[in-house]
């Protein structure tokens, strides 16, 4: 099962849809973790998984999803209500409280990927306005086999192949 995951593209479309359709052979589910500012009819969101985050105005966005993907049980947020530019730990406690055993956010523009306590965290960065990199970023999931295996991409240069990590999921 593989999924693209991008977050903060703060107005872009065209890029969303080279993204879109660059990867579309390879993906089965799309995740825009907010801040799209696009309304919820927007072309270049069209079958994305997607949540508000604070600068987005369209107010049909859920603030949260919850969605079952190959037996795993994924968190959705943009992260500004739980305060991830400062710490994870109020995230973290959301994901406990829902059992979610993967958890993607945005909202900070830093690209990062860690397990807290079992709980797999995904911060594909900013495809508009990185922060801490100059790579704009955004990331592909694949689950297979009890692991996530991520990629990072680079919206210009590509795969990241020196940033490709591998961690160890709960079995389902």
């Amino acid at each position: 099962m593989n999924i693209l995951i991008v977050s903060d593209s703060h107005g872009l479309t065209e890029e969303l849809k080279v993204i879109k359709n660059k990867h579309m052979d390879e993906i089965d589910h799309m995740i825009h973790c907010g801040d799209s500012e696009l309304s919820i009819a927007h072309n270049a969101i069209e079958d994305f998984i997607i949540v508000k985050g604070n600068c987005d105005i369209e107010k049909r966005f859920p603030e949260e999803v919850i969605q079952e993907i190959d037996g795993y049980r994924l968190l959705v947020v943009h992260g500004h209500q739980y305060g991830v530019k400062h710490t994870l730990m109020n995230l973290h406690y959301r994901a406990a409280e829902l059992d979610a055993d993967i958890v993607c956010f945005g909202h900070s523009h830093i690209l990062g990927v860690e397990i807290i306590a079992g709980k797999l965290f995904i911060n594909p960065g900013s495809i508009c306005l990185p922060r801490k990199r100059i790579e704009k970023t955004y990331v592909i999931l694949r689950l297979e086999n009890n692991y996530a295996n991520i990629s990072i991409f680079e919206y210009e240069k590509g795969e990241l192949t020196e940033l490709k990590q591998r961690f160890p999921l709960p079995k389902k």
